[in-house]
């Protein structure tokens, strides 16, 4: 079971190991040993659930945003506003992962006392996976939403010009099975660091992810990376796409769309926007119940019929778990991106022996 190709250069780590590196890293970079801890656990997370877009192979990414670009390792968010049900936080030019958690956290809190929250974020960066932001209601026995602007890789359905971003959304809630529903995907139908890891590997990408810059389907994932990401069910795709990213940005104040930056020229630090939203079972169902009912959906989805070939059925975050649950001893994961992180924790000093070995 895997999400990706196999890679001739694949090579196992430890994910302690590789959490404690990349943990230095980020310390070297400036930020506190807590925020470090945070941010590097969160990429490890995404790589242990297979999600390895938004995971350590944005080390050498974020350290450059951290020591070139102008993201604050040290800024620290605030709570702008609270009234009630709604929370705006200021993430103060810091990393989206830092200020998303916070939200999150925050909102959690706050639908634990009135039932249900919506914190709504500014002044960030990217913010990696959502489903890390989800999967904290979950655990609390609540309902989490997520969602983020994106720099805009799409156009608008029969366009030519990239205004709108994939803008991604999760949805986690919690099962009694410990395996929670847990819907987190893009309305592009990829990531751009999807195409990067296929590119890494140098594999072509599947029909359908992406044009090239003359806007003509391709599978070459080098001409994808210029080019323009589909939307998943067309028009349908950017229209959820808008949405969110409206949602993201237009009640905290964010940037949208082409104000977070382009392709070319890069993000423009301290302007992305996210929202986190919680909602407490217990304020509307028996928590046990609403819990045994998602295992009932989980389970009319594996006992439902098959087409030939088709061995298992899956239900939107089980393949993670599942991987999560199989990376105890070791991530799998493409040998130049474990040789750009042994790049980055040089060059600033970090001993990365533990990782260089292996």
């Amino acid at each position: 079971m895997a999400i990706y190709p196999k890679g001739a250069g694949d090579r196992v780590v430890d994910p302690g190991a590789l959490e404690a590196i990349v943990t230095a890293i980020f310390a070297g970079c400036g930020m506190s040993d807590a925020d470090a801890a945070l941010l590097a656990g969160s990429l490890v997370a995404s790589d242990r659930r297979g999600i390895l877009s938004h995971g350590v192979m944005r080390v050498p990414d974020y350290v450059k945003k951290m020591t070139k670009d102008g993201v604050d390792p040290r800024g620290v968010p605030t709570v702008v506003s609270d009234r009630g049900a709604a929370i705006v936080i200021d993430g103060h030019n810091s990393m989206g992962q830092i200020g998303g958690t916070m939200a999150m956290r925050r909102a959690i809190e706050r639908a634990g006392e009135i039932g249900v929250a919506f914190a709504a974020v500014r002044g960030s960066n990217h913010c990696g996976a959502m489903d890390w932001y989800t999967l904290m209601a979950a655990e609390a026995d609540m309902i989490g939403i997520a969602g983020t602007n994106a720099i805009p890789t799409m156009a608008p359905w029969g366009g030519t010009d990239r205004i709108v971003g994939i803008n991604p959304l999760s949805i986690a809630m919690p099962a009694a099975s410990g395996k929670p529903f847990v819907l987190d995907f893009a309305f592009g139908a990829t990531a751009h660091g999807k195409i990067r890891i296929y590119h890494q590997k140098g594999s072509p990408i599947p029909e359908g992810w992406a044009f090239d810059a003359e806007g003509n389907p391709t599978t070459d994932a080098g001409a994808a990376l210029n080019g323009i990401i589909q939307p998943i069910g067309q028009h349908k795709g950017v229209g959820l796409g808008m949405a969110v990213g409206m949602l993201s940005s237009l009640l905290s104040g964010a940037g949208y769309g082409t104000e977070s930056g382009n392709m070319e020229d890069g993000a423009v630090v301290g302007v992305d926007g996210h929202f986190f939203m919680a909602i407490n079972v217990a304020f509307f169902e028996d928590v046990a119940r609403f819990k045994t009912r998602t295992d009932g959906v989980i389970a009319q989805v594996h006992t439902s019929g098959r087409r030939d070939g088709v061995e298992r059925l899956y239900v939107p975050g089980e393949i993670e778990s599942d991987l999560e649950a199989a990376s105890r001893d070791g991530i799998v994961l493409p040998g130049t991106a474990i040789d750009d992180i042994v790049a980055a924790g040089k060059a600033l000093g970090v001993d990365v022996t533990a990782l260089a070995g292996q």
